[in-house]
């Protein structure tokens, strides 16, 4: 039988101005490990520490532009476009438009905060 996830959960955000993000599927709102699945908006002018993660992310834009920032470059990504990050990979996300981003965020495993290593500020 399917199960219905009837809300997500809200889950503390790193960076400034704060972003919000909800999880419908992952560690924190379901127990799930294998993935976790999160909407995200982040106000314009949002940006967070570099990181280097130990999962694959796979983003979505829905709205705006997201900037991702990479070791060697970097690349707009806009609504209708997506992007994946592989693990070990250096990233630096931020929304510097003057409309913000939402997105949809799938991390394979689960999205977990000792697996981020987030640059130090």
């Amino acid at each position: 039988m399917p199960e219905l996830i009837e809300h997500p959960s809200r889950v503390t955000a790193a960076g400034e101005p704060p972003k919000l993000i909800d999880e419908y599927v992952g560690r924190v709102n379901t127990g799930d490990e294998r993935l976790s699945v999160a909407h995200m908006r982040s106000p314009a002018g949002w940006a967070e520490p570099g990181q280097r993660p130990e999962f694959d992310e796979y983003t979505v834009v829905l709205k705006g532009t997201l900037l991702v920032e990479y070791e060697g470059g970097s690349m707009n990504v806009g609504a209708g476009q997506a992007v994946h990050t592989k693990p070990g990979e250096w990233v630096r996300y931020s929304s510097p438009g003057a409309e913000g981003a939402e997105y949809i965020a799938v991390c394979l495993p689960a999205f977990a905060p000792g697996t981020v290593h987030r640059d130090e500020k």
